[in-house]
């Protein structure tokens, strides 16, 4: 450092804060404009977002909407411009980390008031249709479980056949006399026939649900078809939205349909009645051994019956354990839920409403800096090593123009003096005094 001068380092410095500064002065005569134009952009797409939200179209809705978008662009313009001026210029710690809370509180807010508004103006559509494809998954979900549900238990008519086929056998083995060891129909024959018989009522009417089970799953497909066909239709969405509801009511009629229509429960109950209700017979052997051969065979079939019967309870149970499918409705949603609802779908739209509110930040984070290198530039020298050429010339005109108005106030001075010391008429000469002390 020179006694009479600037070092090298501090002439660049200051060189570098004046340049920056040029800059910072052109930039602040666009600042306010582009301020201003994000703010009308942003209360522009808040309105489109409000309206969407509005249920009523009317006037009133109108000057509402657009009352609450004004309120926005001012806001944001307000709230920018306070920041744009007063972060930059603070100097101490404590007044820059204040500040930098006030602007995250205020950018909260902006998107709390403004930014999720503009992410539905500018996917609000989309994220409906998300939500009703989302929808149809769901159904499609439901209802292929409950169509593997009731298949399932269409699988229980093997399983009672199974048992029908067996008691049927044994019937004709008693016929036969391999059975008991006495041929004919009796007291046996008739008690395997009787459960046979049983078997065979239930095993029809598990037949008699496949066509329905087929139908009911065939209908629920036409509806999903005409419902995916509403998500991807051109046209507005709000109008899709409400086919798309009567399309879910049937669908979930459907599925509730295919849900009575499982024969799980009705094989259970006829399990139980397979073993607890059995008519036995009257014994008919002519003579006492044929009875009591008759007797012991009777015992046997009966706990051939409570094994066959346990078995198709417990396969009967297996089905109905199946997870059931999951009860889906669907709900009309307005866009700018539909856009919270389905945000990680929509992040460009997200990233973009909310820059559109929140790039001013960019701008006094920049502002910021450029001050900051200003000063670092300019402190290091002294206020009159800073002058520039202009500045000086300016000081030397305001220093001559100082030292002429005290000549003047001096020759003004003297010529008072003059004044009153000058002669009067008679030889009398008048001297001015002060007061006396």
């Amino acid at each position: 450092m020179s006694e009479d001068g600037l070092s090298r380092t501090e002439a660049r410095g200051l060189r570098q804060a004046r340049e920056i500064e040029g800059h910072l002065g052109w930039l602040d005569s666009i600042t306010g404009a582009a301020l201003a134009v994000l703010a009308v952009a942003s209360g522009i797409y808040t309105y489109l977002g409000v309206s969407s939200l509005l249920d009523d179209t009317g006037a009133l809705s109108v000057f509402a909407a657009m009352a609450y978008s004004v309120a926005v662009s001012v806001g944001i313009f307000v709230f920018w411009s306070y920041m744009m001026r007063l972060l930059p210029a603070m100097r101490s710690m404590a007044s820059v980390l204040g500040l930098l809370a006030s602007m995250a509180l205020g950018s909260v807010a902006i998107i709390a008031m403004s930014s999720w508004l503009n992410a539905a103006a500018l996917a609000g559509a989309a994220a409906v249709e998300q939500h009703l494809a989302t929808t149809v998954q769901n159904y499609q979900q439901a209802l292929e479980r409950a169509n593997t549900i009731a298949v399932s238990a269409q699988g229980l008519q093997r399983d009672v056949a199974r048992v029908r086929s067996s008691f049927t056998d044994l019937a004709e083995q008693e016929a036969s006399g391999d059975l008991s060891g006495f041929a004919g129909r009796g007291a046996v024959f008739r008690l395997l026939r009787q459960k046979a018989d049983e078997l065979a009522a239930l095993e029809a009417q598990i037949a008699a649900q496949e066509p329905a089970v087929a139908a009911a799953f065939a209908d629920g497909n036409a509806i999903l078809s005409r419902m995916r066909a509403l998500t991807v239709e051109p046209g507005p969405v709000e109008a899709r939205s409400v086919t798309f509801s009567e399309e879910a009511v049937r669908l979930a009629n459907v599925i509730t349909q295919l849900r009575q229509l499982s024969v799980a429960p009705l094989v259970v109950r006829a399990a139980q009645d397979l073993s607890a209700s059995v008519v036995l017979p009257q014994l008919d052997g002519t003579s006492a051994d044929t009875r009591a051969g008759q007797q012991a065979t009777i015992d046997s079939v009966l706990g051939v019956l409570v094994q066959r019967a346990e078995t198709l309870r417990l396969a009967a149970e297996q089905v109905m354990a199946m997870e059931a499918p999951v009860e889906t409705i669907y709900t009309p949603i307005s866009t700018a839920d539909a856009v919270i609802l389905y945000a990680g779908n929509f992040i460009p739209s997200w990233a973009g409403a909310i820059a559109i509110d929140l790039l001013p930040a960019v701008l006094v984070f920049i502002v910021m800096v450029a001050q900051a290198a200003v000063r670092a530039g300019r402190e290091p020298a002294a206020a009159e090593d800073q002058m520039t050429l202009a500045e000086l010339r300016a000081a030397l005109h305001a220093m001559r123009d100082v030292e002429l108005a005290l000549n003047r106030v001096e020759e003004a001075d003297d010529e008072g003096d003059a004044r009153r010391a000058a002669p009067r008429p008679g030889g009398v000469t008048v001297v001015s005094r002060g007061p006396a002390e």
